[in-house]
C-alpha cells in the first residue's frame, strides 16, 4: 500500500490530515506550500488536485486514518473534529490542529482545547498564517504531545480490556435471552407517547380550561357589577 510505505521510508516529520473539504485557499496555500518543508503531509482528498501542492504532501482518495495516527512519526493531525477522528487522536495520543465546520465539531475542539491538546482554527476567517502558526505551535511546543499523551493514558487506563468488555456483554445478552431487563422502556411506547404528545395534549388541556375559567369569571363579574349601573340610568 502507498501509504504505508511512504510511513515506513519517510525519515521526516509527518503530519495527517483527514480533511475532505479542500476549496479553501488558505489551507492549500498554509500546508502545501513548501513553508514547512521537514513535514511530511498525508491528506485524504478527491478532489482537483490543489495547485499549490508542495512535494512534501501526498494525496490519497482513502487513507487508514486509525494506523496512521497510531505510527509513531505521526507530529499533528489537522482534522474536521468529527466525534471518530478526535477519540482516535486521543487513543493514540496525538495533538490536533482542528477546524470544525458544524455540529458537535465546536464543542469537540473546544473540549480538546481545554485539555492543552489541541489548537483551533475559524474556518471562516483563517489566514495562511493562522493555519501555519497552529502547525507549529502544535508540532514544535511539546506540551501539546505531553497533554495528548496524558489523556491517551487515561483513556487506556481501563480494568477490561475493550474487546474482552464486547465479548462480555455479547455473552451477557445470550445468557439472558436478550436480557430484556437491559431493554429501554421507550421501545414499548406508543408513537405519541414517544413524541410526548400525551403529555403536550394535557398541558394545553390545563391551560385552555384555566383560559375558559378565567373567561368566564371576567364574563360573570360583568354582567354582575354592570346590571346595577344599567338600573341607575333607567332611573
Amino acid at each position: 500500500m502507498k501509504v504505508q510505505n511512504c510511513s515506513n521510508n519517510s525519515d521526516t516529520l509527518r503530519r495527517i490530515s483527514s480533511k475532505e473539504v479542500i476549496n479553501i485557499p488558505p489551507l492549500a496555500s498554509a500546508i502545501f506550500v513548501s513553508k514547512i518543508p521537514f513535514i511530511r503531509v498525508l491528506w485524504r482528498y478527491t478532489g482537483k488536485k490543489p495547485e499549490t501542492l508542495g512535494a512534501n504532501t501526498r494525496l490519497y482518495k482513502w487513507i487508514p486514518q486509525n494506523d496512521l495516527l497510531g505510527h509513531p512519526k505521526t507530529r499533528a493531525f489537522v482534522t474536521h473534529c468529527g466525534t471518530n477522528g478526535i477519540y482516535e487522536a486521543i487513543y493514540h495520543g496525538v495533538p490536533i490542529v482542528g477546524i470544525p465546520m458544524f455540529g458537535d465539531q465546536h464543542d469537540n475542539i473546544a473540549r480538546m482545547k481545554a485539555k492543552g491538546a489541541a489548537v483551533a482554527v475559524d474556518l471562516q476567517r483563517m489566514t495562511s498564517a493562522d493555519l501555519l502558526n497552529a502547525l507549529k505551535a502544535v508540532i514544535n511546543n511539546p506540551s501539546y504531545k505531553e497533554n495528548a499523551m496524558k489523556l491517551s493514558r487515561i483513556h487506556h487506563d481501563q480494568p477490561v480490556k475493550p474487546l474482552d468488555r464486547a465479548v462480555f456483554w455479547v455473552e451477557f445478552v445470550m445468557r439472558h435471552k436478550g436480557a430484556k431487563h437491559l431493554r429501554p422502556a421507550f421501545h414499548d411506547l406508543t408513537w405519541y407517547q414517544h413524541h410526548s404528545l400525551d403529555v403536550i395534549g394535557f398541558l394545553l388541556a390545563c391551560v385552555a380550561t384555566v383560559a375558559f375559567l378565567v373567561t368566564k369569571c371576567c364574563l360573570f363579574c360583568c354582567w354582575k357589577f354592570g346590571k346595577p349601573a344599567k338600573k341607575k340610568k333607567r332611573e
